[in-house]
């Protein structure tokens, strides 16, 4: 994938489709490790992965949080296992990489797509385990939206179809502001384990204004309440389906108020990768820096260097 190839948002949307490749319109599926925490791009990436369920008739038979997937699941064997997209896939979010891994081994003889993941391994010994679960699979599908991921799964992963893809949220394109922005400049930026040296040195230096958030800081101390006790609430048994209808309409609700937020600003400044695809799904400028392996340069290099308003760093591109 060259960096000189092309893209509008219209385009990015519409190269979602070739995942029918993998799920055919019409399919049966169970749609797995959907998001139940605070982070506004996983439910960004929710929000844009069950409107692709919907434009292209896929049925959802079940959907399982990481918070609440059964031991022994029976599954109809022409049902598609389907995995949430997004940054989680290696060992620094261990508790999704081990149900993915579970997963491909309970069920080797279903087909397993997993929606567009970037990789990120500190360990070769963690990706060689991975590698050595994946390789027995006869049917498994890997999404990914980077060239270094796409290049890693190819290398590590020999018996798996591996494609290039963008982001699921850009289903949701175009996302319209629901009043006119101010001309001031909204700092989204992480506070993770992914912030990098140059996110520090910008906040030192005062480059960030006042107004500088990440998810969390949108949302009311009791909002974020309403997040713990649900996420407690997941792993009881029977309150699965009551509570899933819950969380969707909540999650809504605050992927609406990301969206309120991101309106009231006549441009971003953000580390968050899915703050920067929030900015280009609402045709607003944005600047992005890098996180701490690379996982954003390397997402603007495929997708979204062309994008009108998208930015990278100076001091990302200087590095």
């Amino acid at each position: 994938m060259s960096k000189l190839e092309s893209y509008s948002m219209e385009q990015l949307k519409e190269r979602l489709s070739l995942i029918t490749r993998s799920i055919p319109k019409g399919s049966e599926i169970i749609y797995i490790d959907y998001p139940v925490h605070s982070n506004g791009g996983d439910l960004l990436i929710m929000k844009g992965t069950e409107a692709f369920f919907k434009a292209y008739g896929i049925r959802v038979r079940a959907r399982y949080s990481v918070l609440d997937f059964p031991d022994g699941l029976k599954v109809p064997p022409s049902c598609i296992l389907v995995l949430h997209g997004g940054g989680n896939f290696g060992d620094l979010y261990t508790k999704h990489q081990l149900l993915r891994e579970k997963i491909v081994e309970q069920y080797p003889g279903h087909r397993i797509v997993m929606l567009p993941q970037t990789i990120f391994y500190k360990s070769e010994l963690n990706i060689g385990r991975t590698a050595a679960v994946f390789n027995r699979h006869r049917d498994l599908h890997l999404y990914v939206r980077d060239t270094l991921s796409y290049e890693m799964a190819r290398k590590k992963f020999k018996n798996i179809k591996v494609f290039m893809s963008p982001d699921m949220a850009h289903q949701l394109y175009p996302i319209a502001s629901a009043s006119p922005p101010s001309g001031e400049t909204l700092f989204f930026l992480r506070n993770d384990i992914e912030k990098t040296p140059q996110q520090e040195l910008l906040e030192r230096s005062g480059g960030a204004s006042s107004a500088t958030k990440d998810w969390t800081s949108l949302y009311t101390a009791a909002e974020r309440k309403a997040l713990v006790v649900m996420m407690k609430l997941y792993r009881l048994p029977g309150a699965r389906g009551p509570l899933q209808r819950i969380w969707y309409r909540y999650s809504q609700f605050l992927v609406n108020k990301a969206i309120r937020e991101f309106g009231a600003y006549g441009s971003i400044v953000t580390s968050r990768l899915h703050g920067h695809i929030l900015a280009c799904l609402m045709d607003k400028p944005s600047v992005l820096l890098d996180n701490s392996y690379g996982k954003n340069t390397s997402y603007y290099n495929a997708w979204t260097n062309r994008v009108p308003g998208a930015e990278l760093s100076a001091e990302t591109l200087a590095n």
